[in-house]
């Protein structure tokens, strides 16, 4: 029987997901993006778990789609096919999801890492957006996510011909949170994955909806909609902790309701 593609950990609070297919590079195909997605939802599901990290290894968080899988495929397979359901529900998962990033990211792989909501990268990582070089383009939020991260002129050079960026390019771009050594790459990120599980709960998958609906609506909708989640956590038994534990100067204890 072959080794799952996709593996899973729990660290406390934190659901580590782990991309496993070495001889490919962790290329994306459909059982590895369907492993991911099926790990996040059952990590979203415990409320044991307060935030997710997404790895790979060293050489390669995922050097990008699985050509083999892509080359026979169709135009109504890209339209219609499991994928395009598949990324739909990644974004749905309402724990934070930080990727810890080594080695090569790119095409669908630096897809995935945007498609999550930070990035560690290790000081080895670089990222890209190469189909190009295959006669393709980004299918996967790749133009979309991009251009919000690093702007409209590195993002088409990073589309249109093929340019990568090293860890410290990507954090100039703010495409990435924050850049270690390789050998604490997915310490940092496990850290940091801790410290968010350890706050209130309910605020916390709030709050990253809030932050996600101000890239996909305008200004005057996304500050309507921040001020129904804001009144929202008043109903909470977190909230009213919260600032108790404030005014009692001591450690606020969180219920996640």
């Amino acid at each position: 029987m072959s080794e799952s593609p996709v593996v899973t950990e729990i660290h406390g609070p934190v659901g580590l997901i782990r991309i496993h297919r070495p001889r490919r590079l962790n290329a994306l195909n459909s059982q590895v993006i369907r492993g991911i997605v099926e790990a996040a939802e059952a990590f979203d599901a415990d409320p044991a778990i307060g935030a997710l990290v997404l790895t790979g290894d060293e050489r390669a968080f995922a050097a990008g789609a699985d050509v083999q899988e892509l080359s026979g495929a169709t135009p109504v397979d890209q339209i219609l096919g499991e994928r395009r359901r598949l990324w739909r529900r990644f974004r749905a998962v309402r724990l934070p999801i930080i990727a810890a990033v080594s080695g090569w990211c790119l095409g669908g792989g630096n897809e995935l890492a945007m498609a999550c909501d930070m990035i560690v990268a290790s000081e080895t990582a670089r990222f890209g957006q190469p189909e190009v070089n295959l006669g393709i383009m980004p299918g996967a939020g790749g133009t979309q996510r991009l251009a919000r991260a690093v702007g409209k002129a590195m993002a088409m050079e990073m589309a249109l011909n093929g340019r990568l960026l090293s860890a410290r390019e990507a954090y100039d771009f703010h495409l990435v949170n924050r850049v270690v050594p390789v050998e604490h790459y997915l310490e940092e990120a496990l850290k940091l994955a801790r410290e968010i599980a350890e706050r209130a709960p309910i605020a916390v998958r709030l709050i990253k909806e809030a932050v996600n609906q101000a890239f996909e609506t305008p200004l005057s909708d996304g500050l309507e909609d921040e001020r129904r989640l804001f009144a929202l956590l008043f109903s909470t038994a977190d909230q009213r902790e919260g600032m108790a534990a404030f005014l009692e100067k001591r450690a606020p204890r969180w219920q996640g309701r």
